[in-house]
């Protein structure tokens, strides 16, 4: 299997590429306005090393604009060589050497993504939770550690940790975290929020 993996999830963008379990490429790149276009310069160098017969991508919760980058360049691999499509949540693919741990995140409108990660499964979420609830949550997992991609102050002891692309195409190889194939979306913790310009009224 040559596997090629993508997360753009975060304020870190990383690819990998893996051919038999063997890493033929691992690379990060600052994820800021200008990352597609990074993504696909790291992508012109995964032709030239080989052509993946799998992409796994890593589908947040994050940037919904991130993620969609990566999900329409599989979607561009997928076209040109027929590839296999997985997608796995961001989370269970932190930069940790922590098997056991809780991943949280801000998900905007004072709620929070939660998500209990074993083994690189996620064994509870991502979820929304309200910051009562992220409390508790602290409490009842108070022995084990809590990760976030950025410094959270409604959890000073979260320690800032970000998805990769290696460690999402380990995961991926072993069959481990899969949550979608072929049809891929972001992960949507609540229903999609449309606000209308007001010069242009919703249609009836």
């Amino acid at each position: 299997m040559t596997l090629l993996a993508i997360d753009t999830s975060s304020t870190r963008g990383s690819v990998a590429l893996l051919r038999d379990g063997a890493l033929l490429l691992d690379e990060s790149f600052s994820a800021d306005r200008t990352h597609s276009a990074t993504l696909f310069t790291v992508l012109e160098r995964v032709r030239q090393l080989a052509e993946p017969d799998t992409i796994a991508v890593g589908l947040g919760p994050g940037s919904f604009a991130g993620i969609r980058i990566a999900i329409s360049a599989a979607i561009g691999f997928q076209i040109a060589l027929g590839c296999k499509l997985v997608g796995l949540p961001s989370m269970a693919a932190l930069d940790t050497a922590e098997t056991h741990f809780c991943a949280v995140g801000d998900a905007r409108r004072e709620t929070f993504y939660f998500t209990r990660v074993e083994d690189g499964r996620c064994v509870d979420g991502p979820r929304l939770v309200t910051a009562e609830e992220l409390r508790a949550l602290d409490v009842q997992f108070a022995s084990v550690p809590f990760f976030t991609p950025v410094e959270l102050p409604e959890l000073p002891r979260a320690v800032v940790a970000l998805p990769l692309a290696r460690r999402l195409a380990e995961l991926a190889a072993a069959g481990t975290s899969i949550v979608a194939e072929d049809a891929l979306e972001p992960l949507y913790l609540r229903e999609v929020h449309i606000t209308w310009p007001k010069s242009a009224p919703p249609p009836r």
